[in-house]
């Protein structure tokens, strides 16, 4: 885990990527120097989600490590402001509206159950982040966003319909369902 200084450089970094990118359209590119601690240096899944006035405004990640983590939470941070496919750009006049969390994935693992009844209780109790897949097609849904959808199976549900799947899939024996939890921490 990592210390409240770090998760707080982290936060900076990724309101300083988005500011930069907002003015110049490009990536910032921090010193390395700044950033050569192994915490930041380590290769994980992370996501970064940016909320204006409670609700959500952006939000994308990588579920497994493709760079260090500083690295990502520059890419995401700007996918997040300006890529989501599901809202327009950041303006300007937003900047100070935003809020930024930041969420460090645990490496996934299958979730073993013997019974749609199991799932739904293994889903109760722990509340993790789930991925779903079923041939080709993929989605996932941090732990966060239990606190909105609480009930399991209007949660994986949801989760057929992001993958572009039927709302049923979940109770397909060919869907792969996969679990993580994450370190989140936000901006005050």
């Amino acid at each position: 885990m990592l210390n409240k200084e770090k998760q707080k450089k982290l936060l900076q970094l990724a309101r300083k990527s988005i500011e930069h990118y907002l003015y110049t359209r490009e990536f910032y590119i921090p010193d390395d120097e700044d950033f050569a601690d192994d915490e930041y240096q380590q290769v994980v899944g992370v996501f970064v989600t940016l909320t204006e006035s409670g609700k959500l405004r952006g939000c994308i990640g990588n579920i497994e490590g493709v760079e260090p983590l500083y690295i990502a939470v520059v890419r995401n941070a700007v996918n997040a402001g300006f890529y989501d496919p599901r809202f327009y750009p950041l303006e300007p006049s937003e900047l100070d509206k935003i809020k930024i969390e930041i969420s460090i994935l645990s490496k996934p693992k299958k979730l073993e159950y013997s019974s749609q009844a199991e799932l739904i209780q293994l889903l109760q109790e722990n509340k993790p982040g789930i991925i779903l897949k079923q041939g080709t097609r993929s989605a996932t849904f941090l732990p966060q966003v239990w606190e909105q959808v609480a009930n399991p199976e209007e949660f994986l549900s949801h989760l057929c319909l992001k993958a572009g799947l039927v709302e049923s899939c979940w109770k397909d024996s060919n869907t792969e369902i996969l679990y993580y939890t994450v370190e989140s921490f936000e901006e005050e």
